[in-house]
This record gives C-alpha cells, sequence and structure tokens, in this order.
C-alpha cells in the first residue's frame, strides 16, 4: 500500500510539471530545445578538428633567395599561411592589434650574408601571446621552419666539404627526439575541448533548471498546493485552469496570482519525507528523461570514430548521467537553503560558470594553486572529466575510474535526501514563500 501510495505522488509530481512545461514554452525550452542547440553548435564550431593556415606577415629585409625559401617554407607549413608581406614594423603592428594576423617573422637585411659567412642569422618572431594556443602553435610551426632551413644550408655545406649526405645529417643533428604521443596523436581538438566543453555547458543547464523547477513553486507560492496533490491528489491540477505563471525566469508576478495562491499557502498537516522524494523525483522527471537523451547525443558524436570498450561507454554515460541529476539537485539545494529563486540562480551561476576552469583541461591541474585544487576537488564536474577522459581519450581499464561513478552515483542518493529535507523545511516556513 505504501509503495502504491509513493508511485502514486510519483505520476502526480510527474503529471504536474508535464502541465507547465506544456504551457511554458520558456520553460520546455531550457529542457528541450536549448541544451540540443548547445550540443549541436558546440560540435559544429569544432567540426574543424585541427587548426591549421595561422595568418601571419612577413617583414623581408633582406630580399635574397634564402629569405624567399624562408617565405616559401613559411608558406608550406600546414599550421601557417603567410597573410601578407609587410614593408613596415608599423603596418605589421596594426594588422596584429586588428587580428588580420597572429604574428609576424622578420627577416633582417644581411640574413644572407650572415649565412654566407657562417655567422648567426636570427629570424625575429613577434607573435601576439594573448591568445595562447594560436601562439604556441605559431611558434612551433615558425621554429620547425627554421630548424629545416637551418638543417638544409648546414648540410650544403657539410656536403661541399666532401662529407657524404648521411653522415652530414647525423653530425648536424647527433641527438634527436622521437616524440610518441600517447593519447590524441592527431591533436583532435573537437575530442579535446568539445567532447568537454559540452558536458560543462550542460551541467550549468541542469543547475539553472534544478534551481527554477522547485524555485518557482516557493516564488508563486504553490510549494504548499504541489505537496497536497502529490500525497492526496487533491485538488486535482492536471485538470484545473492553467495559471497565469510566465517562465520561471521571470522576475515579474501578477498580483493576482498572489492573491489566488493565498489560499493554498497553508502548512501541511503532516510531511512524509519519501512522499517527498518520490515527488521531488517525478517533479524532476522530464528534465532527466531528456537530459538522459543528451549525455547519449554527446557520448555517440565524441565516439562514432572511435573503437571504445562497450564498459567503459556504459561508465561514462553513467557517469555524465549522474552529473546531470546530481545538477538538479544541487540547484534545488541552492534554492531551497535560500528560500529564494533569485539567490539560488545566482549561486548556481557563481558555482557552475567557472567549474570548466578548475576542472584541469585547458590549464593543469598541478599547476594550480593549493587552496584551487580544493575547490576543483569539491565540484562534480571536475571528477565527470577525469572519467571522461580516462575512458573516452586515453582508454583507460575501467577499474581506474570505477570509484568516480560510484562516489557520483552516492552524491545523487545524498543530494537527493538533503534536497528533500529542504523542502519539507520549506513547508513548514509558509511565511518566507514568496520570495524573489
Amino acid at each position: 500500500m505504501h509503495l502504491t501510495k509513493l508511485s502514486e505522488a510519483f505520476l502526480r509530481s510527474a503529471a504536474y510539471e508535464r502541465r507547465f512545461l506544456a504551457k511554458n514554452h520558456w520553460d520546455f525550452s531550457m529542457v528541450v530545445w536549448i541544451p540540443l542547440a548547445t550540443v549541436l553548435l558546440i560540435w559544429w564550431i569544432f567540426s574543424q578538428t585541427q587548426i591549421t593556415d595561422l595568418p601571419i606577415g612577413v617583414i623581408d629585409q633582406d630580399n635574397s633567395a634564402v629569405a624567399n625559401t624562408a617565405v616559401r617554407y613559411l608558406e608550406a607549413s600546414p599550421t601557417l599561411t603567410v597573410r601578407q608581406l609587410y614593408y613596415s614594423q608599423a603596418d605589421a603592428e596594426a594588422a596584429i592589434l586588428q587580428r588580420d594576423i597572429y604574428a609576424v617573422v622578420i627577416i633582417p637585411e644581411d640574413f644572407s650574408r650572415n649565412i654566407l659567412s657562417i655567422q648567426p642569422a636570427p629570424l625575429t618572431l613577434q607573435v601576439n601571446a594573448q591568445y595562447g594556443t594560436h601562439s604556441g602553435i605559431i611558434q612551433a610551426g615558425v621554429q620547425a621552419v627554421a630548424s629545416t632551413l637551418s638543417a638544409g644550408v648546414e648540410i650544403k655545406r657539410l656536403v661541399k666539404q666532401g662529407v657524404a649526405p648521411s653522415q652530414a645529417m647525423t653530425a648536424y643533428a647527433p641527438i634527436s627526439v622521437q616524440r610518441i604521443s600517447l593519447f590524441n596523436a592527431a591533436t583532435n581538438y573537437q575530442q579535446f575541448l568539445a567532447s568537454t566543453v559540452i558536458p560543462a555547458l550542460l551541467h550549468i543547464l541542469a543547475m539553472v533548471i534544478g534551481a527554477t523547477t522547485i524555485g518557482r513553486e516557493l516564488r508563486d507560492k504553490n510549494i504548499g498546493r504541489w505537496y497536497r496533490f502529490i500525497d492526496t491528489g487533491k485538488p486535482n491540477l492536471t485538470l484545473s485552469t492553467p495559471s497565469k505563471t510566465t517562465s520561471s525566469l521571470s522576475t515579474k508576478q501578477d498580483s493576482s496570482n498572489n492573491k489566488a495562491s493565498s489560499s493554498s499557502a497553508k502548512v501541511p498537516n503532516s510531511v512524509s519525507l519519501s512522499v517527498l522524494v518520490f515527488g521531488l523525483l517525478g517533479k524532476y522527471f522530464w528534465p532527466i528523461l531528456a537530459y538522459s537523451l543528451w549525455s547519449a547525443l554527446i557520448l555517440w558524436l565524441a565516439t562514432s570514430n572511435q573503437n571504445i570498450n562497450i564498459m567503459s561507454l556504459l561508465a561514462v554515460y553513467a557517469g555524465f548521467l549522474c552529473l546531470m541529476v546530481l545538477s538538479f539537485w544541487l540547484g534545488a539545494i541552492f534554492t531551497l537553503n535560500s528560500f529564494s529563486l533569485r539567490m539560488g540562480l545566482s549561486t548556481t551561476g557563481f558555482i557552475s560558470a567557472p567549474s570548466y576552469a578548475f576542472a584541469g583541461v585547458t590549464f593543469p591541474y598541478i599547476a594550480i594553486s593549493d587552496s584551487a585544487q580544493y575547490w576543483s576537488n569539491a565540484l562534480p564536474l571536475t571528477h565527470y572529466l577525469k572519467l571522461h577522459i580516462a575512458q573516452l581519450q586515453m582508454q583507460a581499464p575501467i577499474a581506474i575510474s570505477l570509484p568516480i561513478v560510484y562516489g557520483l552515483i552516492l552524491a545523487v542518493i545524498i543530494a537527493l535526501l538533503l534536497a528533500a529535507l529542504l523542502t519539507k523545511r520549506a513547508l513548514a516556513h509558509p511565511e518566507r514563500w514568496g520570495a524573489r
């Protein structure tokens, strides 16, 4: 009998939320269209998986055959393209400021003469280091060109002295580096950035949904009526005339709605924690269902060109789904704890928006300060991305990542219970309902 009551609470709450989403298009978009557009847009942005043809300028003050060869080598580099030859440094700097180019290579006027006289002949690279990724790629490309040009000049000089070509190559570079990329050997930015940025963005959206789904009931003073409906089925809110509540993110509320809801702002006689748990599961059923689909879509996009073990894929999907559900509960907790939708949204933004910066994807985790590492370890996104990268990009043994999955599952259960307890507390304080 008790299980029947709990299942009825779940179904009533799900029906209550379905009715609301059907009547409020902005909230429906937050659940369906905005996350879908986010996934597809980010994946399309990184559809060019590698960075190529970064524009640079060249100032050729030497105008010699060797200088022309250097320009041709720069143009032939897959990561660079010579956008324009400049005749003054002021013009080149103006182009950098306007972002027409990201760097300029200066070939000095005595470049070829120094090479012939076996004197140092440096190429000057001025690069906009404000863009870290662009700067690193350009520096590596120009360095490769300079090394190739230097090797050709030196080997040619040694061959003229009678040294065999093979010996000349060894004499020029007796020590070489054999670089072996263990993971993401092709430097695929779609795999590196897109597949990790999308979970971070959905994490933000999910926390916003978590805050607004329960927060609007507090704001509109409907939380008592919602609980009585899921507990007793009365009044039947799925058949009643729709309210004129607008989007849950709106900060305006019609005064007539306040009056209409005043009669429902009564404390329930008794509140069952188990009914609240199942009621919250029903209330968030549709967002959980939708985001489970978006999670599957992201993993399909990220692994469509890879051969991933099925157990690793299931572990990542379970972790991703736990991250989304945990995000819903955290958003609800922040709102219920403050009795304010506005404060709940502010807190979710403060925590979720910068979480990607602390996750160790773009900036090394071991390079950040100790206090930042403590904060990073407290964020659920950090742990999910460790799971994601280990299983999908590094293809590590599944046993390494299982503790993360178990930890996320435990966090979801604890957060759900905490959200239910805070909802019970909110039901006991109707004088605090209606806060923005």
